[in-house]
């Protein structure tokens, strides 16, 4: 049985970017494993974003996490400004105040922009789209870039990485977890970080701690061959009301219809359903016609019961770190959840250059007086 003093069950970008900076925090990784279930970091739900960094995204409290990351991210080079226009329809313009006084005192910068603006950046825009907020600071994300340089520093830093590790069974005896995966193999770790995305509950479940109600969510993509080439300077379009957003990739257009269905954890597909949907709503937007359907795929987003993520130790279950319920935001906070959650590992004090990002928001104890075992969101 192969011994560590962390084992981090998951290797997606929760884990991944822990993983790098606990390795980094305590001088050496050759003490952390990383536990993967399938045959290559990311499958799930990592490797299927649509690779966008918004001061927005995942509501006002996660807004500290996203602008603190973004100065890491531009510096590492993995951020490139696209800009972001939140659109509403002409009958619905008092939701732009409501928008703008949501994110008033979190320090994201949004500005109210009419017709004439929308249109030079949405050429073909339908006239029934009045009124927006555009966020000039919204990128795109070099995702597997980024997920791989926290799986690079990780490894560089000596820790291990073992995929095709489904865990099947987590027993606590003294002071140490012995983990077992799904293939026989075995390993021992004092500490047990539960990274594993929408499986996090199942984990605490093997684990014997409580669950928390993290559910997955499926969201839907699709990538467009449209009549035109979309411009490459185009913003990420969204509507405010949360029932479209596109934004082009490499000649095509990717877009989705926002969805949010409840799913099980596993290899989920694109709904079709869904993506004619997400077509026929991008229809009513633009006048661009639509050539055919490349790619669909959906990937799984997980939350906890107030769409807040969760790091810190279980307060009832000893040696359980969680670090779950990043909600598709996890990739844009990577580098300030990362520092935050490894310094609660560690229970080192923060350091000058450290993000100040105040954790209590984000503790699994905020739980204790609820139900735990009910999905929520």
């Amino acid at each position: 049985m192969a011994a560590y003093d962390i084992a981090v069950i998951g290797a997606g970008i929760a884990g991944a970017s822990l993983a790098a900076e606990l390795a980094a925090q305590t001088g050496s990784g050759e003490g952390i494993v990383l536990l993967e279930a399938e045959d290559q970091p990311g499958y799930h739900t990592t490797g299927r974003s649509a690779a966008f960094w918004s001061e927005t995204y995942g509501g006002p409290g996660i807004v500290p996490l996203s602008l603190a990351s973004g100065d890491s991210l531009c510096d590492m080079g993995f951020l490139h400004r696209r800009g972001a226009l939140h659109m509403v329809r002409g009958d619905a313009m008092g939701t732009l105040d409501s928008f703008m006084a949501t994110y008033a005192d979190t320090g994201a910068k949004l500005e109210k922009v009419g017709r004439q603006v929308m249109e030079a950046h949405v050429p073909g825009l339908r006239p029934e789209w009045q009124g927006a907020v555009y966020e000039p600071e919204c990128s795109d994300i070099d995702v597997a870039g980024l997920h791989q340089h926290y799986l690079g520093q990780a490894a560089r830093a000596g820790a291990s990485l073992s995929c095709r590790a489904r865990v099947v069974s987590c027993r606590r005896t003294a002071g140490a977890w012995q983990i077992t995966c799904a293939d026989g193999r075995s390993f021992e770790a004092a500490l047990l970080v539960n990274a594993a995305g929408a499986w996090a509950d199942e984990i605490a479940r093997l684990a014997g701690a409580a669950p928390l109600g993290i559910t997955p969510y499926r969201r839907t993509v699709v990538q467009l061959a449209l009549g035109r080439v979309p411009p490459p300077d185009l913003p990420l379009v969204l509507d405010i009301g949360g029932t479209f957003y596109f934004k082009p990739e490499n000649g095509r257009l990717w877009l989705s219809p926002h969805d949010e269905v409840a799913d099980r954890p596993g290899d989920v597909a694109a709904d079709e359903m869904a993506v004619a949907e997400a077509i026929d709503r991008f229809e009513n937007v633009v006048d661009w016609p639509v050539d055919r359907v490349e790619r669909r795929w959906a990937g799984l987003r997980s939350f906890a019961p107030d769409r807040l993520p969760v790091y810190g130790y279980d307060p009832d279950c000893e040696g359980f770190f969680w670090c779950a319920g990043q909600g598709g935001f996890g990739i844009q906070t990577a580098p300030a959840a990362a520092r935050m959650a490894a310094r609660l590992v560690t229970g080192a004090a923060p350091e000058e250059g450290d993000f100040g990002i105040d954790p209590a928001a984000y503790l699994p104890g905020r739980f204790r007086e609820v139900p735990r075992d009910v999905p929520g969101g």
